[in-house]
Formats: C-alpha cells, structure tokens, sequence
C-alpha cells in the first residue's frame, strides 16, 4: 500500500525553462541564446545540485565566459530564475488530492542548488510538501541509490510504501535501486492522477 509520494521538482512540479528564464532579462535574441547557454551550463549546475560550488563562484566563472556588457543580465538572470517558475498545470490540485483524499503524506526530492534551498520559503509550491529534501543540502545527488536512502531515512518512510514521481528515466531507475516505487512523468497531470486514484484505491 502507498502511503508516501515523492514528486521532483523542475518539469514536475513547475516549468524549468532557461530559455524563458534568459529572455526575460535581454530583447536580442542572439543575447538571450548565449546567456541561456552560459548561465545555465551544467558545467556549473550539477556542482551546484552537489554543493561543490558556490553561487559567486558560479556567477564570477559565468561572466567570464561573457562580454561585460551582459553581466548585469547574467547576474539578474542566475539571482532570479527562482522567481521565473511557474507551476505545471494541475499539479497543485493533485497534490492536495493527495492529501485530502488518501490522506497520503508528500515529499519533494530535488537535485537543485543551496541558493534554492536558502530562499525555498519564497516558493509557494514548495509549501505544499510534508518535507523537502535538496540535493546540495544533503550532499547526495539523484540517480544515486544514497540519495533514495537518505530520503527514506529522513522522512522514515519504507521504501515499499513510497511512489517516487520524476521526469527522469535515470532517477526513477535509481528509486527502484533501493525498493521504491517508480512513475515516470511526462507532462500531463492527469494521467498521473489517474494513475494514483488506481493505485491508491486498491
């Protein structure tokens, strides 16, 4: 029986979009292209899903790579895209079904940066959740199968009992590593809620 739902974060909860995210801040396109593929580089993003680096270091080694003159829009675009994230369609609804109907416990399980972490009390979807758990807090990253123990260990919950949500095949794949239950999202919330009324009613 399910008594645990752990959602991801980008692309389940909200839209992660660096494009859109980028082209908020400059008009020329060109601009917007080359700061989205600066800015958001995994050269520096899966170091900071693992707290390896820091948000200065981070945005000093971005604007390197960049003409002064898209420093400013550098800065504005890495210190704000926790603002430029709106929520995926019926989630939230789900959620709150979750909990109302099944009386189900949910938890969100992120790779995501320290920054985020420091300012996720600005983040109203985030309330939603019993307990978050942040990659670059805990120092363990998704697919690793220590991440999934950690989260159980956090949250002391059986991974038996838990249903882990992701638009990750890797990260679901790690999940089941460690005994949990695995739904590999793709955009529609209502597929998911079918899916959970089916289990959850059994």
């Amino acid at each position: 029986m399910i008594k645990n739902i752990v959602f991801d974060f980008g692309q389940v909860i909200v839209h992660f979009e660096p494009s859109y995210m980028a082209g908020k801040y400059v008009s020329d396109p060109a601009d917007a292209k080359l700061l989205e593929e600066t800015v958001f580089d995994r050269l520096y993003w899966d170091r900071l899903d693992a707290g390896t680096i820091s948000d200065e270091e981070t945005v000093s080694a971005v604007k390197a790579r960049l003409p002064e003159r898209l420093h400013a829009a550098a800065e504005k675009i890495y210190y704000n895209w926790i603002y430029n994230i709106p929520e995926i369609d019926g989630m939230r609804e789900l959620i709150n079904k979750i909990k109302a109907q099944y009386g189900a416990r949910v938890y969100l399980l992120s790779n995501i940066s320290t920054y985020f972490a420091s300012h996720s009390d600005e983040i109203p979807a985030l309330r939603l959740f019993d307990k978050c758990i942040f990659s670059a807090v805990c120092r363990k990253v998704k697919p690793s199968r220590e991440i999934f123990k950690y989260l159980c260990s956090e949250c002391d919950i059986l991974p038996e009992e838990t249903l882990f949500v992701d638009d990750n095949a890797a990260n679901i794949a790690g999940a089941r590593s460690v005994g949990i239950n695995g739904y590999l999202f793709d955009g529609n919330a209502a597929r998911l809620e079918a899916y959970i009324d089916g289990i959850m009613s059994k």
